[in-house]
């Protein structure tokens, strides 16, 4: 195994043999399965809905929802690395996959309840939607943990990056099929196909927005099933409360060891606190800042995100070809360069201008989606964020299983989802707060910027094996 004398970097493991067909189909449905949690609910649906819709000030709305992913970014982080070694010590991955989407279909069912004006229901809607992120963030967390054991080190790029391509296509379905067949507008009562929906839904109290959480709560749980079936899992090596006990003693070690002993890792983990804390921001507040700007309601930002999924899509397979062929690093880097001028350019256009200075004319009333120079330009922007947004988190997957001990795998991967998340409510909570002390949605979501940038320039100094 290849390892830097500035810290053991190893290769993952002794190549495998190849995983059957369905167990490499087993595994790429989850992503399929958990996409809609974050297209529907996180992105273009459910989080604008909130902010406009549920809550009656949009800016305590955005700041308040901020809050509520920062914390639940933050309790997942601290009990990742915990939960991946109890998981090495022994104990089969799957029965804590099956118990954290318990928590993630629970989490999206107690969306129906935020009906507009219904503030009384406020907790109730932000501790479901925090349940329901830290049982999405946890089960990733071990099915990530299973890809060196799927397919051999040369193939692993490939493996992610498909798998995060079915993952923007189970996007772009789920959100094709809410748009076309369910969710009617408010002022035609048809869907964006021209058809009545095939539900009754009541458009006074929004029932279409707040059915985007149990339909992706069935979502889940539907196509969730094949990675329970086919996909293998390590058998158990011990009792679970010697491999508990174990876990528990061991984190502040792991800790140590992972800076001492395995110094790029650590380098690589650093990085990505940084870019994926601004990663998830852009991504969580994007589509609230558009239906701010340009009053999008369900159609518009539903349409705009079919263009970002298919961009994604396209995105994430070329990138998991030039992961194998170029490295990881190499993909992650440029990517990540496109991601923060794509940002910078969607920040650029508000309700008067483009690209901060040049003045157009502002969307009319009653206007058809995307009319106006202001959402053309934010519309060109935001394909770019997508066309990147797919190959950086693939390939940061794949870098970290290059990388890890193969004895370690879970527990990297409980490190992988800390770093993403241990400063991952320091974004949204910046974003609150700069948005409740000036008003403005467009000076939080700037603020992302800085940890994009810092992320790219640490990264730089990553030497992949």
């Amino acid at each position: 195994m290849a390892a830097y004398s500035t810290g053991a970097v190893h290769r993952c493991s002794p190549t495998p043999e190849r995983a059957g067909t369905w167990a490499l189909v087993g595994w790429m449905l989850f992503d399929w399965a958990t996409q809609p949690f974050y297209t529907l609910v996180v992105t273009f649906l459910f989080a604008p809905y909130f902010v406009n819709g549920f809550m009656d000030d949009p800016a305590r709305g955005s700041s308040l929802w901020a809050y509520a992913t920062g914390i639940a970014e933050l309790i997942a982080a601290a009990i990742a690395p915990v939960l991946g070694s109890i998981v090495d010590g022994g104990l089969p991955r799957k029965p804590w996959i099956a118990g954290f989407s318990v928590l993630l279909a629970g989490g999206m069912c107690g969306l129906w309840f935020a009906a507009p004006g219904q503030i009384d229901m406020l907790p109730l809607v932000l501790i479901s939607f925090g349940i329901a992120t830290i049982g999405a963030e946890l089960a990733t967390v071990f099915t990530n943990a299973m890809m060196p054991s799927l397919v051999g080190d040369g193939s692993l790029g490939k493996l992610s990056g498909f798998g995060w391509a079915i993952g923007y296509l189970g996007g772009l379905v789920s959100l094709a099929l809410l748009l076309g067949l369910v969710i009617p507008d408010p002022q035609t009562g048809k869907t964006v196909a021209g058809l009545q929906p095939i539900l009754a839904l009541d458009t006074a109290t929004r029932e279409g927005d707040r059915l985007v959480g149990p339909f992706s709560a069935l979502w889940y749980l539907a196509f969730v099933v094949p990675l329970f079936l086919f996909t293998p899992d390590h058998p158990a090596k011990g009792r679970c409360s010697d491999v508990e006990n174990a876990g528990f003693a061991k984190l502040a070690s792991l800790v140590k060891d992972l800076v001492r002993n395995h110094t790029q890792i650590a380098l690589f983990l650093a990085a990505r606190m940084l870019y994926a804390d601004g990663l998830g921001a852009v991504f969580a507040f994007g589509g609230i800042y558009a239906s701010t700007v340009f009053g999008w309601g369900a159609t518009e930002l539903g349409l705009f995100g079919l263009v970002l999924i298919v961009a994604g899509t396209f995105g994430a397979v070329l990138g998991g070809v030039l992961d194998d062929s170029r490295g990881s690093k190499w993909v992650i880097v440029a990517t990540l360069v496109l991601f923060i001028a794509g940002s910078i350019g969607v920040l650029s256009v508000d309700e008067g201008h483009v690209l901060f200075v040049v003045p157009v004319a502002p969307k009319l009333p009653s206007s058809a989606a995307f009319s106006s120079i202001g959402e053309q330009v934010y519309l060109a922007f935001g394909i770019l964020i997508g066309v990147a947004s797919g190959p950086i988190q693939a390939s940061s997957r794949t870098i970290l299983a290059r990388m890890c001990p193969p004895d370690k795998i879970t527990e990297f991967f409980g490190f992988f989802s800390f770093s993403g998340k241990i400063t991952a409510f320091a974004a949204p909570l910046t974003i609150g707060t700069v948005t409740a002390l000036t008003g403005s949605q467009r000076l939080g979501i700037a603020s992302s910027l800085i940890f994009m940038i810092a992320g790219l320039l640490l990264l730089l100094k990553v030497k992949e094996p």
